[in-house]
């Protein structure tokens, strides 16, 4: 296990990595303030409005809805409120006119936000936060010639995708033909490999065939985005109690227990298996009571 969730800022995890380049890309495009998209339960939002307050940067949420319309609090949302970043409640369906407006009001005020996913459609900085898991990608090459070990496979729980695409054009460039299997916390398959494609054209800045380099598995979405069932309980309570390692519910655990599905239900057995433990400690905590039974 690669223990992305131990990166020493705001509880560790893969968005760590994915905001320092955003805070470097912000930096030298002369910007100064933040702006992030994200809902309630965002790794990602928590690590920004946490590095915002650190450097003294105004920081900007636009925050949407659960699908089904609902808002929940967690831990993360409770932490971006402690950073004192101006949170601001959208619908899904209002996120481009409201990055928009948000992107004019801070800008009639002086300043030069940066958005972190590039233009009000969410297109155009694909190629920065990719970046952070090309250069994860060389650590785990690092460890493999130090270690003298080959990972068959790579696990870890695919998202946004930016964190999968990352690893694979880090593949592609080393020219490895290694697995690298996304667990699929929240979109079909269709539509992950889609965002990962993009995600990885934008970055190479040429065309790859990525049928045989994206391996996006939504068998394990437990009903999807924020669920999860008896089995994903029963593997967060089986990796606490036995390694001490905490996972949640949302993205990590439901990621490792796809993992272990997966491998059983391919019968891969004789692997040199890498799951990324990509963070997401605060989701552990919303639901450790019910996990633990105290």
């Amino acid at each position: 296990m690669k223990h992305d969730e131990l990166l020493p800022f705001s509880f560790g995890g893969n968005k760590v990595r994915i905001a320092q380049k955003y805070f470097e890309d912000m930096n030298k495009k002369g910007c100064d303030c933040m702006i992030a998209y994200g809902n309630s339960r965002s790794n990602l939002c928590r690590v920004i409005a946490n590095m915002s307050k650190a450097k003294g940067i105004p920081c900007i949420v636009i925050s949407p809805a659960d699908e089904s319309g609902s808002r929940v609090e967690t831990s993360n949302s409770m932490i971006v409120k402690a950073m004192d970043a101006n949170i601001i409640p959208c619908n899904k369906a209002d996120v481009a006119a409201t990055v928009a407006s948000t992107m004019d009001e801070y800008r009639g005020q002086g300043l030069n936000p940066y958005y972190i996913y590039g233009d009000i459609y969410g297109k155009g900085n694909e190629r920065v936060a990719v970046q952070a898991y090309v250069e994860a990608y060389e650590e785990i090459l690092q460890y493999e010639a130090e270690n003298g070990i080959i990972f068959d496979y790579i696990f870890h729980a695919s998202g946004t995708g930016i964190t999968q695409a990352g690893l694979i054009c880090g593949s592609l460039l080393h020219g490895d033909n290694r697995q690298i299997i996304g667990i699929s916390v929240a979109r079909d398959t269709e539509r992950g490999c889609d965002v990962i494609a993009d995600n990885i054209l934008a970055y190479m800045e040429r065309q790859e065939d990525t049928t045989k380099t994206i391996h996006f598995e939504d068998k394990y979405l437990a009903g999807g985005y924020g669920k999860y069932n008896d089995q994903i309980e029963d593997t967060i309570k089986r990796m606490l109690n036995e390694d001490g390692i905490p996972l949640d519910t949302t993205y990590t655990g439901k990621a490792f227990w796809g993992t272990t599905e997966y491998l059983k239900e391919h019968s891969i057995e004789g692997k040199n298996i890498l799951f990324i433990h990509t963070g997401g400690l605060p989701l552990f905590f919303d639901k450790l009571a019910a996990l633990t039974k105290l």
